[in-house]
Parts: C-alpha cells; structure tokens; sequence
C-alpha cells in the first residue's frame, strides 16, 4: 500500500509528458523566443459529432493563470479536417465575443480584421495543417502555418489573450477542451 502510495505521488510530481490527441503527438516543450515552454495540456476540438482540431497550449509555468502570464506562449492547432478560412475565423470571433463584454471587443476590432486577413490569405485550413499562435514579447502575436510565417505579427498582448480566453476563458468554447489544456 505504501509503494502504491508513493508510486501515486511520484507520477503526479512529474511534469506533463508528451501527449497524443485523435493521433496527433505533441512534444512535452518547445522553444520560443529563447524561452523553454512546458506542454500545459492537449485536447480535441470538436463540433457536433466532428473532430475539427487538436490542439496544445505551452507556457513557461502551467501552474500560474495560463491566460495572464506574462512571456511567451505557444498555441498549436492541428487540423483534423477541412474548414474554409471564413469559417475559421467566425468561429474564432464567435469564442471571444462571450469571454469579452462589447467595448473590449470593439477595442479587439482592428486586430481581429488584421487575423481575418491572414485566414483570408491561407483559405483553407487543410486537414493535416498545423498552425501555431505565438506571443512573442516586444513582437506581438505571430501565427505561422505549417512552419512558416502568415502575416505580420499583431500587436498587443491584450489580443493574444482575448484568444487564450476563446478555449480558457469563463466561457470557453468546450469546456472538456477547456480542461484537458489546463492539464486535466
């Protein structure tokens, strides 16, 4: 009983380990900006009875408020089908407007349109695409496709937040999503 017990609490002081999400693997860190970043937690998108992506979320430290921490971040989505770039945007602007009262959001405008620009130029997140959404201090906001830069960064770490909150916030889009990147 004791042996179980301490072999209990040893796996629970490890940190996460890589995971695998609907087949896709997730490195347990990563690099960014010369900062090490832990895997906080992986999980799958789903609407209706649809997988549309997996997902993982890196930060410097999973034990802090993962929205509001300061320093780099990583978000990677992993397509799992199609969507048109059109509706890849609505639905990320469809996650904000519940975690963000209307002024915020009008505030969030401009840079919402300038992500709208950058779907816009991809038109189709394909199946097998990975995008990545990095916070990159003193940068902004830079998302890259498949490993390759789309678009100018976007300024304001406000903005990077208002996405964090479309899977973290108060009303996050699926709340088992929610859970599994926070590491549950």
């Amino acid at each position: 009983m004791a042996t179980r017990l301490l072999l209990l609490l040893v796996a629970f002081a490890l940190p996460l380990q890589a995971a695998e999400v609907a087949g896709v693997k997730f490195d347990d860190s990563v690099r960014l900006a010369d900062t090490a970043l832990a895997l906080s937690g992986a999980g799958l998108r789903q609407r209706f009875i649809f997988d549309v992506y997996a997902m993982g979320l890196y930060v410097r430290d999973a034990k802090s408020d993962l929205v509001m921490q300061p320093g780099a971040k990583r978000v990677v989505i992993r397509m799992l089908r199609n969507v048109d770039a059109d509706t890849f945007t609505a639905a990320l602007i469809d996650g904000m407007r519940p975690n963000h009262d209307e002024q915020t959001m009008k505030a969030l405008e401009p840079r919402i349109a300038e992500l709208s620009a950058i779907m816009a130029q991809m038109k189709e997140a394909r199946k097998g695409a990975t995008i990545t959404l990095d916070w990159l201090p003193g940068t902004g906001t830079q998302v890259t496709v498949d490993g390759r830069f789309a678009g100018a960064p976007i300024a304001g770490e406000d903005f990077y937040q208002a996405l964090l909150r479309i899977w973290l916030g108060p009303k996050p889009v699926q709340e088992d999503l929610k859970k599994a990147l926070l590491g549950g």
